[in-house]
Formats: C-alpha cells, sequence, structure tokens
C-alpha cells in the first residue's frame, strides 16, 4: 500500500501506533448517536478505529495526497471525505441543526486556532477531543493558580469542561515530533449565557493575559478611561489565578465602570 509522504508545511506526523490510536478513538465513545467530524485524518490510522466503533464519521483533510489516499482506501466514506481548510469551513452548514462531535491528531502548528474555530459553533459542538502538543493540552485544562493557564484555558473552560487524559511519547509518530503530545477530551457543560458581555468577557482575558507578569489593575486599566479602578483585591491578582466566575465578575466592573465613565 502506497503511503503518504509527511509534510512539514502541514505539520504532518502521522500516528504508527494502533493501540495509541484505539485510545484516541474511544475519547468520543460517548457520542454515539452524533455525527463525528475528524479534522487531518491523513492516512485515516484514527478513522479505521471511529469507523469500527461505530460513529457517522466526516473528515476534513486539506492535503490532496491524503485525499486520494482515502478515498482509495476507505471506499465506506464515499461523499464524506472534504478536501478542505478546517479553519475555512462553516461547521454549522455541514450539520444544519445538529449537535456533533469534533476529534483528530490536530497539527501542532494550528493546534490553537482549531479550538477558538470551535469555540465558534459551541452550542453545536457538544464534545472535542483529540492529540495535540502536551503544552498546549496542558494550557486548555489548566485549573486557576497554574503557570501553564492562559487565554484559551479561561475561554473555553467558560464552556466546557475539559479532562487532559493521557500523555503519548514522541516515538510512534512518523516522523517523531521534538516534542511530547497529549490527549484532552472536552464535553460541553450546562452553560447557556455568561452572564456578562461575551465580547467584553473575551476582551478582559486576551488583555488580562496580554500582559501576564503585570496585576490586573495594570494590564486592564487602559480598558477603561477617565476613571481610576476601584480599590478592590481582585485588581490586585494576576490573570491565571482568576476561575472563569471571576473573570465574569470582572467583566461586569469593567462595564459598570464604562458607563459611568464620562464621555470622551
Amino acid at each position: 500500500m502506497q503511503q503518504v509522504k509527511p509534510k512539514k508545511a502541514l505539520g504532518q506526523h502521522f500516528l504508527t501506533d494502533l493501540g495509541v490510536a484505539a485510545r484516541i478513538a474511544a475519547t468520543v465513545d460517548g457520542c454515539k448517536g452524533m455525527p463525528v467530524l475528524e479534522v487531518g485524518p491523513g492516512m485515516g490510522v484514527l478513522t479505521r478505529f471511529l469507523l469500527d466503533g461505530g460513529h457517522d464519521v466526516t473528515v476534513a483533510e486539506i492535503d490532496p495526497e491524503s485525499v486520494v489516499f482515502l478515498n482509495r482506501n476507505f471506499p465506506e466514506l464515499s461523499g464524506r471525505i472534504l478536501e478542505c481548510d478546517f479553519l475555512k469551513m462553516n461547521l454549522a452548514e455541514l450539520y444544519p441543526g445538529r449537535d456533533f462531535c469534533v476529534i483528530g491528531n490536530y497539527p501542532y502548528n494550528i493546534s490553537s486556532q482549531i479550538f477558538f474555530h470551535v469555540l465558534e459553533f459551541k452550542e453545536q459542538v457538544k464534545c472535542c477531543a483529540g492529540m495535540l502538543q502536551k503544552e498546549v493540552a496542558e494550557r486548555l485544562a489548566a485549573p486557576p493558580g497554574t503557570k501553564a493557564r492562559g487565554i484559551l484555558s479561561v475561554l473555553l473552560q467558560a464552556w466546557y469542561d475539559i479532562e487532559y487524559l493521557f500523555t503519548v511519547n514522541e516515538n510512534v509518530f512518523n516522523p517523531p515530533p521534538k516534542v511530547k503530545s497529549g490527549v484532552i477530551r472536552m464535553r460541553r457543560n450546562n452553560v447557556t449565557a455568561l452572564g456578562c458581555d461575551e465580547r467584553l468577557f473575551k476582551v478582559v482575558v486576551k488583555t488580562s493575559f496580554g500582559q501576564r507578569r503585570k496585576t490586573l489593575r495594570n494590564s486592564l486599566r487602559g480598558l477603561v478611561t477617565g476613571i481610576p479602578l476601584p480599590d478592590i483585591p481582585i485588581f490586585t491578582r494576576r490573570p491565571e489565578q482568576l476561575g472563569v466566575e471571576e473573570f465574569i465578575e470582572l467583566t461586569n466592573i469593567i462595564a459598570q465602570l464604562r458607563n459611568q465613565a464620562p464621555e470622551q
């Protein structure tokens, strides 16, 4: 069987360990009854276990050589092999009015962008799982008070319960990456609204972590003009110390101050 040549420009590191592939595929076993979208299937090592598990699988693959390989070797996926860039996909059009799951061995070079894109369709993506660079996987699941915590930690944890499941060593890939990998699973929580201005919430989170070594008083003062930030304990803290609820509280404080500020 002709193999696909890994392409550095696409961040391709093909998983060769079938045991690991089976474990990753099993992370969405709770999604039975929902369609599953696999991102970047490559030569289908994960795809095979998803199909054997009875999932309704569609795959999105940007590499033309991989698309040819998949069409040749997975006839059961006829019509469900999409040659496209996942980051440009309108997932609501792919699954109109339906809940679905996303899974993949995600390219390290765009993994953060992938999860930002998933977040745009949070009302339909009930589960998102898969493998990415260990450092990024740890960041997504990082609880308050840890150095790994960052922008994606807070934005995703507002809507999903996130588990870091297991670590994968470098020697089970072709070619081996220079870093270890981590497998995570995100399950949609019961939150329907944050209780704050969600646009401002994103701005507050991104601005806070944009200067993460500073206290929130120093990093957020630019969001409010013409009025000083109040002397309250939350502004003496640093962003990685805050949970989602505290960022919501902070957002509401900033919104209130903006309403009080004199017009410029």
